[in-house]
């Protein structure tokens, strides 16, 4: 993702921004004759802000959130096509996506547009005019997809059911039913400083547990730990453990790799190509659970997409069950780092994420092929000390479930 902002710099965006500034009143103001100079605007023709240098304008819009530069677009034509210009989101796209706290399948920007240079294909929004269809303008909508995925614009995109089965759930709810049961594996359980399990196991204030249920035990797994959502919804957690404590504890003090007694390795053709298999005590799992909580490790550097990916397509897998499951994905680090820290630290400030010192959730959605999922996903940050970001992954998860939340 650092390659395409390279690509896009402030100063191209505004020469785009002048340019159109400058054809937009060409055609509406009449110019004097010499062609040297630069067009003036009628002063009944334009506002303060209009008269204002493109920079500072381009300043402005920088400053306000998406939902304020939409507001301004309403009040006069000029700035109707500025806020729209195709350049101008891309920017933001850029800039903003490795800030955005959590991502979903409805949400993921295409970022094989973000990769592709606009400019060259005469895209600029000098080359659009009010009123005009033509042929060469992007069919990539910039703006929309920076609305779709800022989470302060994300709510009217939120998952909606059909009237019918809003119904069907209400009449549901009035019926006994067993609690959800989810499946949660994956590195950030194991290779954090800070146990997120253990975290969770005495965080009353954020999920109490419930009980830990004697039945429903699963042959080498268990039967998970009971939590509470909201004082109202319980949930089943079983966590899958790839080895055993002392193993994990020894290859966190190492950093070594253990042997992975969740799957087995399948030969492929091509042998480059990895697929796993779960083994059986796992496949049971996958039959049984209503839907996967994946813990990433998110701290910079860590993680393995390939191998990572292989293994949730694994336990995702058709033969284990319906994809409408959801999969939640906890992009987990052990604890936020403080400002002071990262002014102490120069290796903090040169990561390329920035202060946030994180593996963006957009980059780990695409670490992990979730984008290639036909399960409905999401990818949350969360913070294994804090357990900030746990409660909103799991209202999603919940809702996706089928609960009223």
């Amino acid at each position: 993702m650092e390659a395409p902002t390279e690509k896009l710099s402030e100063s191209l965006v505004i020469r785009s921004l002048k340019r159109f500034r400058d054809r937009l009143f060409y055609n509406t103001c009449q110019l004097e004759s010499d062609s040297n100079q630069s067009p003036k605007i009628p002063v009944e023709d334009a506002s303060l802000l209009d008269r204002i240098p493109v920079d500072v304008q381009f300043l402005i819009l920088t400053l306000l959130p998406p939902e304020d530069i939409c507001r301004l677009g309403a009040t006069s034509r000029y700035w109707r096509a500025l806020v729209r210009d195709p350049l101008l989101w891309k920017y933001f796209l850029l800039r903003d996506m490795p800030h955005w706290s959590s991502i979903d399948h409805v949400t993921m920007p295409k970022l094989e547009a973000l990769a592709s240079d606009i400019c060259s294909n005469d895209l600029q929004l000098e080359e659009r005019v009010e009123g005009e269809e033509q042929d060469n303008v992007s069919k990539y909508d910039y703006m929309a997809e920076y609305m779709k995925g800022h989470p302060a614009c994300r709510q009217k995109w939120q998952f909606s059911r059909p009237p019918y089965e809003v119904v069907t759930s209400f009449l549901t709810s009035l019926l006994p039913s067993s609690e959800p049961r989810y499946a949660m594996f994956g590195p950030g359980i194991e290779q954090l400083d800070v146990s997120m399990v253990t975290r969770l196991m005495h965080a009353p204030d954020v999920l109490p547990v419930a009980a830990i249920p004697s039945g429903r035990q699963i042959n080498g797994i268990g039967s998970g730990i009971s939590y509470t959502y909201n004082h109202q919804h319980k949930l089943n957690i079983l966590t899958l453990y790839s080895t055993n404590r002392a193993e994990r504890d020894r290859a966190r003090v190492g950093q070594y790799s253990v042997n992975d007694k969740l799957f087995t390795s399948e030969d492929t053709d091509p042998p480059s190509c990895l697929m796993f298999i779960p083994n059986p005590q796992v496949q049971e799992v996958c039959q049984a659970v209503s839907g996967f909580i994946y813990v990433a490790n998110a701290e910079p550097g860590k993680g393995d997409g390939t191998v990572e990916a292989a293994k949730i397509q694994a336990v995702l897998s058709p033969a284990w069950g319906s994809t409408a499951r959801p999969l939640l994905v906890l992009s987990c680090v052990s604890r936020e780092r403080l400002k002071e820290d990262l002014e102490t630290d120069a290796a903090l400030r040169t990561t390329p994420t920035g202060a946030r010192c994180r593996t963006p959730s957009v980059e780990m959605a695409q670490r992990l092929r979730l984008p290639q999922l036909p399960n409905p996903w999401m990818v949350q940050d969360t913070v294994a000390e804090s357990l900030s970001g746990l409660l909103d992954g799991i209202s999603w998860l919940l809702r996706y479930s089928g609960l009223r939340i």
